[in-house]
């Protein structure tokens, strides 16, 4: 995931934002369609209709994060972003427990991500769109997962993703004159969406989707332990305050009990 975001920055200097997320939609369609080959089943009645929804929302999801980090702090933008999974783990929450564990996630998110009240406009819109697409992306996914094969729909669901956003490849001219451009823009799309949304539909098919969303909070500790890792970045205080505050309400969470929440 953030060896594609490292990726995706890379190439803002050779494309728009839109454009460097409409290529890292064809990589992954490019790559999915050649493993999973999706069979006749797949590209009919209600399964195809929900794989193009998903793909498309999630494509608009992608392309709504990288204007909104174009324009904003990415701390900033990423915890904008995470009121999507708030509101759906909020919406499943049941006892009190899972409201402080999720009030405990929010607020360790929101250390890390050292928000900044500057910011544009249009950046700030950007990134409650990025919010509302990731929402629809937990409550789709959640229904491709367990509507049959989620990795062939997912497939299918960037094929249309690609083709509906299309036009946004008007600014990814100068990537198709470099073969290398070219090949980083289809990398964004396997580190990025091929093989962490491809580990979603495996944990989809297991867990409630609020409890999903709760692990999503996950990310940004993630990203926090890899930049100490990899490239000596000590966090702050405040920083190592909300990796705990998100462990442990990630923790904190109760499991789902089975039958609990719907499959859709």
């Amino acid at each position: 995931m953030y060896a594609g975001a490292a990726v995706a920055v890379d190439l803002f200097g050779h494309a728009t934002p839109a454009g460097v997320a409409w290529l890292r939609c064809l990589g992954a369609a490019a790559v999915l369609l050649a493993w999973r080959r999706p069979g006749r089943a797949a590209w009919w009645g209600r399964r195809l209709l929900l794989a193009i929804v998903f793909g498309v929302v999630t494509a608009g999801m992608n392309v709504l994060f990288y204007e909104a980090i174009a324009r904003l702090p990415l701390g900033t933008a990423v915890a904008m972003e995470f009121a999507g999974p708030v509101v759906v783990a909020a919406l499943g929450s049941r006892t009190l427990r899972d409201v402080f564990a999720l009030l405990l996630v929010a607020a360790g998110v929101v250390a890390i991500a050292d928000v900044r009240l500057s910011g544009s406009f249009w950046g700030v819109l950007f990134a409650l769109g990025a919010a509302a697409a990731w929402a629809g992306y937990i409550l789709l996914g959640k229904r491709v997962a367990v509507g049959g094969d989620g990795l062939d729909s997912l497939a299918i669901g960037f094929f249309a993703g690609t083709v509906v956003l299309s036009p946004l490849a008007l600014g990814t001219g100068a990537v198709w004159s470099s073969p290398r451009l070219l090949l980083l823009g289809v990398g964004v799309g396997v580190l990025s969406t091929v093989v962490p949304y491809g580990l979603d539909q495996v944990v989809l098919r297991r867990v409630g989707q609020a409890r999903f969303a709760t692990l999503l909070a996950l990310l940004p500790v993630t990203a926090g332990v890899m930049g100490f890792l990899l490239l000596g970045q000590v966090p702050s205080v405040v920083e190592a305050g909300g990796t705990l505050a998100v462990v442990a309400g990630v923790a904190l969470r109760s499991r789902d009990a089975p039958g609990s929440e719907p499959p859709g």
